[in-house]
């Protein structure tokens, strides 16, 4: 993963539960939207063939994987292909692999105490998680001590209220569910993906 070019447009998709099959197409939809980062689950059956035959769809973009829980599950993922690690919480033995190979991690938080933990681990950015528990304001409050770590949003952030996370701190944000519906998938609806995705690029700062 490059850094630095996520920075740039600070948007992760986070897909959970797709079947294999609907990787290609999906993948389609996600690039002609102009989203440039992805994480495919762990906990998704079949999660490490997903990323592989993504990556084969589209090597351009940034594919990473998501709730990986222990060495296990990253070997997998960085076997299939991810370059880069999300976890919903630090988790010390994955922390410390993806810091000493390199590999950009996003480690989940949510109290001061544990986003000072994963950002002083190494974190690329710390994902709080969730974050529509306390909203923007909260991103605001956290910025006051800690006005030098990168905060990733998840969870409730939307092409509305985006603008609110990023203009209070967060450094980027991430949309899973709301975008990539179970219901959009089964129909191969996804040009309803491709806009929804849209809707958020169009709402950057």
């Amino acid at each position: 993963m490059d850094l630095a070019r996520f920075k740039k447009k600070p948007l992760m998709g986070i897909v959970r539960g797709i079947l294999p099959e609907q990787a290609e197409p999906l993948m389609e939809a996600v690039v002609s939207a102009g989203l440039e980062t992805l994480e495919f689950t762990m906990n998704t059956p079949k999660a490490p063939e997903i990323i592989r035959r993504a990556r084969k769809a589209c090597g351009t973009m940034m594919l990473g994987a998501g709730t990986v829980l222990n060495r296990e599950s990253l070997k997998s993922a960085l076997d299939a292909g991810a370059t880069f690690i999300v976890m919903p919480c630090l988790i010390p033995e994955v922390m410390e692999y993806c810091v000493k190979q390199k590999i950009p991690a996003f480690p989940g938080a949510l109290t001061p105490g544990e986003i000072y933990s994963a950002w002083k681990s190494g974190a690329a950015m710390v994902k709080v998680f969730p974050a529509k528990c306390f909203g923007p304001e909260y991103f605001r409050e956290i910025k006051g001590p800690f006005n030098d770590i990168e905060l990733l949003a998840c969870a409730g952030v939307t092409a509305l209220n985006m603008r609110d996370y990023f203009s209070s701190g967060a450094s980027g944000v991430s949309f899973g569910a709301s975008v990539f519906r179970k219901e959009w998938l089964a129909a191969g609806n996804y040009s309803s993906i491709s806009s929804a995705i849209k809707a958020y690029i169009a709402n950057l700062p």
